[in-house]
């Protein structure tokens, strides 16, 4: 799935449902950074309507009684999408929190910290990020040999170096 036009793009592409699970995503963060203060948050937009091509930018609407208050939780906002960028980078790689973990220097430390908190809760929730797809078919593909091996029968191009 990618999101996202560069500036002055226009392209419409065909609905993707990984759009409508990314907009669930996010409302479920903006509920847990607003509480109370945001009285509905809906997606709205060509991306929520499956039967139209959409520019594959989410849209969020948020309804508040007094726009004050959610100003307040601002910083908290940035810093969860700040947040969602390295975790899912990370995400990418093959890296070892519990290494992590033990590293001397307390920034990787919390980074570990942050990504460990974060799989703890999409496995709360039984949810997949787009870009822990790849780890987790990495890890298949490891810890079950007779998956590859059918795999490597039927797809010519596979790499053998697992």
């Amino acid at each position: 799935m990618s999101l996202g036009l560069k500036r002055g793009t226009v392209q419409l592409e065909p609905h993707d449902k990984q759009w409508d699970e990314a907009a669930i995503q996010t409302i479920k963060n903006l509920k847990s950074i607003l509480g109370d203060d945001a009285v509905d948050i809906q997606h709205i937009g060509s991306t929520a309507i499956p039967a139209i091509k959409a520019k594959p930018i989410i849209d969020i609407v948020v309804g508040v009684t007094d726009f004050d208050k959610v100003m307040l939780h601002n910083e908290q906002l940035r810093q969860a999408g700040e947040i969602v960028k390295y975790v899912n980078n990370l995400a990418e790689e093959l890296v070892d929190i519990d290494e992590m973990q033990e590293d001397s220097d307390e920034h990787i430390v919390a980074v570990a910290n942050i990504m460990k908190q974060y799989n703890i809760l999409m496995e709360d929730e039984n949810l997949i990020d787009f870009s822990s797809i790849q780890t987790e078919a990495y890890k298949l593909l490891i810890e079950e040999p007779s998956i590859l091996e059918e795999i490597q029968q039927k797809i010519k191009y596979v790499i053998n170096r697992f």
